[in-house]
């Protein structure tokens, strides 16, 4: 016998995953809390943008461009995690001009870091001090960076040092550093509270990444305190965890705006720090990649969950919260 019954209608708004389906069911998951929702905002008015990491040369850069353009993949920022010292000035200006002419933020790693110098720590049980700059010349080559970067067209620079993100902050606010440079924090040293989270923010912070592990509770925490720009991989790498939140965009967007979805990549080879013998791989994970973000944006569309995202073009954080950059305050 067919089934005569009438369709359920559609609630208002955004749906979860497999919501009318289950509510005939009687197993309707409980509604969302009002008080979960972030108040907060990019400047624009957006409350997510999107970011393809692991951009690691023009060629991935080439990779990305045209992927996104042919799946219809908007990209707010391409960002890159074997730093600035592993690119020529060549490479450097031809990426900046690249991601200009698209309005793309292009976002480069300062290094030296602990996880390549000769430091053993960072392979220890405990990892050390991670990615943390190891002495003055370590500190050092992350600020010639920043500043060779900047002075190549680049303004977004990954930081993974709270003492490099604190003097490049005060830089910027002396003038070697342009005005409107951008910093962000890596994932791998990411905070895990809301106190943490703002320290980062007074530090300098213009966009920070937390580890993908953190739970729709700890967001919501986090934006009781800070709204600063909040980071997060939609899919880790495997080094970070490898989790998978897909079905999970929409309820992360809704709880952590202002939030850039970073469409990483599991079950990949690790390509840093990248040279030619990973060139197959990084292109390969680069469009890859691109793809994973299609997937992403179609799941928030079906969901009826995909506005609000930053008109493109979009990259500064908006006023925040700082530590006085003048010592003497």
């Amino acid at each position: 016998m067919s089934d005569t019954s009438s369709p359920l209608p559609a609630p208002p708004g955004p749906r979860r995953p497999g919501e009318r389906a289950l509510t005939a069911l009687g197993l309707a998951a409980p509604a969302d809390d009002p008080a979960d929702s972030s108040p907060h905002t990019f400047p624009d008015g957006g409350t997510w943008r999107t970011e393809i990491p692991s951009v690691e040369g023009p060629e991935a850069l080439a990779v990305v461009l045209e992927e996104s353009a042919r799946l219809d993949v908007p990209v707010h920022r391409v960002s890159q995690g074997s730093g600035v010292w592993m690119l020529s000035d060549a490479e450097i200006t031809e990426m900046a001009g690249a991601c200009a002419a698209r309005d793309i933020e292009l976002c480069l790693f300062t290094g030296p870091r602990g996880t390549w110098d000769t430091g053993g720590s960072t392979r220890s049980s405990s990892g050390g001090a991670g990615l943390r700059a190891r002495g003055h010349d370590a500190f050092a080559g992350c600020v010639e960076d920043a500043l060779r970067a900047t002075e190549l067209g680049v303004r977004c620079l990954l930081v993974a040092d709270e003492g490099v993100l604190w003097t490049l902050h005060r830089l910027r606010e002396r003038g070697p550093l342009p005005a409107d440079t951008t910093f962000k924090v890596s994932a791998l040293i990411g905070p895990v509270n809301p106190a943490s989270f703002a320290v980062y923010e007074q530090l300098g912070a213009d966009s920070v990444n937390v580890p993908s592990d953190l739970t729709l509770t700890h967001l919501t925490e986090i934006r009781r305190l800070s709204g600063a720009p909040l980071d997060l991989y939609v899919e880790a790498p495997d080094d970070l965890g490898g989790y998978v939140r897909m079905y999970e965009a929409a309820e992360l967007i809704r709880r952590a705006a202002p939030l850039y979805l970073k469409f990483g990549l599991s079950g990949a080879p690790g390509i840093y720090p990248y040279g030619a013998h990973l060139r197959d791989a990084a292109l390969d994970t680069a469009r890859e990649r691109v793809r994973r973000g299609r997937l992403v944006l179609d799941l928030l569309a079906r969901h009826g969950a995909d506005g609000g995202m930053s008109p493109l073009g979009s990259r500064l954080p908006g006023p925040l919260t700082r530590f006085s950059a003048n010592p003497k305050d």
